[in-house]
């Protein structure tokens, strides 16, 4: 019997997601929870499993194509499909790499041409009768995946010296350096190896989701001899970039932003942080100044529980949260993910600083699960990672505001006396959704944050 399938309602208010990267192709048979698609929301990479046991009969979308919850992706020819697994249709799959699975065909990359032919031959092959090769799925990483791709290498195809089989790195870079002297499409002569238009998606370019964007490329002085002079590139908006560009339109368009700016004097935190950082270095864990803005940011939003909520336009209320989730903003060569550290008020400082170091771990190797991003009440932005001072962040909506903190520099300070002295100043940057929030609201919460980072003591009556 035929079956389809279609993609999952994931939560979360996500009405839609892009084709990353199909893991399987027409005519091939799958196993039930086998790996399908790659899709990318505005949330998360997730890999999505099969739901049936079968062969797939029709692939209904193209890698890079935009599709709707409940739009048909599959078609399945499954005479077991009633004994696959109903859950697997409605949740995506961890991120965790399956075991190699056996099919009935070669895999097709996109970026080799010669390997389609070559899997158009053995599904040919296959219907008249003769064997087809089994199809190998390399056991690797999800960031292990990620840079194959970038790096526009099948991954099904590279021998893993890992333990178990595994692919690594070195592997990838080991494929790279035999493919050196390949001849490489020119998509910029106006075409590619099939001659395909290069205003079209390409799903084998290495600028494709969960790629790094590369560099902006510098404009000549003059054109190359015999040749057109080239001093634009175009890259596809795709994959989380284009979630982050949708995110922040829909932000910005919605709420009426605003920006208030402020210093706080953290000689007494930078002092304080110093001997708390070997202790916790002890203990396994690394200490930033980011667990105490967490917990300062925590006793202020209980003070103003109005900057710790939503607003529900269709029903005309403003949902006060008593929950705290603070999203931490990641800095990821991919782009901007924004983890989730859930009841950050019932955890300890070195809670605090466990989970953050775990989650922008995760980020950067893009192995975030959906509930890790999901269920945020208030976001920080440490913008003094890469020595920022003040900024005017995007509201992560539907959330109301967000907190920039800048970096810790020293710098002179003029006392009541008129004495000036040097200290450790710290600046803070408070957007906020000008519906739920005012100008005196926001101003005395971010004094309430700055009392806190400039007395740690006071702090401590406070901690969990």
């Amino acid at each position: 019997m035929m079956q389809q399938w279609k993609l999952p309602d994931v939560g979360e208010g996500i009405h839609e997601a892009e084709i990353v990267r199909w893991l399987v192709h027409e005519h091939e048979t799958v196993q039930a929870d086998q790996p399908l698609v790659e899709i990318q929301t505005d949330k998360a990479l997730v890999e999505v499993s099969s739901p049936y046991a079968g062969t797939i009969a029709k692939l209904h979308a193209v890698e890079g194509e935009v599709v709707k919850v409940g739009t048909v992706l599959v078609e399945f020819s499954a005479p077991d499909a009633a004994t696959g697994s109903a859950a697997a249709s409605t949740a995506p799959a961890t991120t965790a790499t399956p075991e190699p699975v056996a099919a009935s065909a070669a895999p097709v990359s996109p970026a080799d041409p010669a390997s389609a032919l070559a899997a158009s031959a053995a599904w040919a092959a296959g219907a008249a009768g003769a064997p087809a090769k089994p199809r190998r799925r390399a056991l690797a990483t999800p960031a292990i995946r990620r840079f194959a791709r970038e790096m526009s290498v099948n991954i099904d195809e590279v021998t893993g010296t890992g333990k178990d089989g595994r692919v690594t790195e070195e592997d990838i870079r080991r494929v790279m350096q035999g493919k050196q002297g390949a001849v490489q499409p020119d998509v910029q002569a106006g075409g590619n190896a099939a001659g395909a238009n290069v205003s079209a998606p390409n799903p084998a370019s290495p600028h494709r989701a969960g790629a790094p964007l590369p560099p902006l490329s510098p404009m000549p002085t003059a054109a190359a001899p015999g040749g057109p002079l080239q001093s634009e590139e175009r890259v596809a908006l795709r994959g989380l970039r284009r979630a982050i560009s949708e995110h922040m339109v829909r932000s910005i368009y919605t709420a009426p932003h605003v920006t208030g700016m402020d210093e706080a004097d953290a000689t007494e935190l930078v002092a304080f942080k110093r001997k708390a950082a070997e202790i916790a270095q002890r203990k396994g864990v690394k200490l930033t100044y980011l667990p105490f803005v967490i917990k300062a940011v925590v006793s202020a939003l209980k003070e103003y529980p109005y900057l710790n909520a939503s607003l529900d336009d269709s029903a005309g209320e403003i949902v006060l949260k008593r929950y705290y989730n603070i999203g931490i903003a990641v800095d990821t060569p991919n782009g901007l993910l924004v983890p989730v550290i859930a009841n950050a008020d019932q955890k300890s400082l070195l809670e605090l600083a466990a989970d953050v170091e775990r989650l922008s771990a995760k980020a950067h190797d893009r192995t975030l699960t959906q509930a890790e991003l999901q269920g945020g009440t208030f976001t920080i932005s440490n913008i003094g990672s890469f020595g920022g001072l003040f900024a005017t962040p995007i509201i992560n909506y539907p959330e109301v505001a967000i907190l920039a903190v800048g970096k810790i520099a020293k710098r002179p300070v003029a006392l009541e006396d008129d004495s000036i002295v040097v200290r450790q100043m710290l600046t803070l940057s408070l957007t906020f959704d000008h519906r739920v929030i005012d100008g005196g609201m926001s101003g005395r919460f971010t004094r309430h944050v700055i009392r806190y980072l400039q007395n740690p003591a006071e702090m401590f009556l406070e901690l969990v």
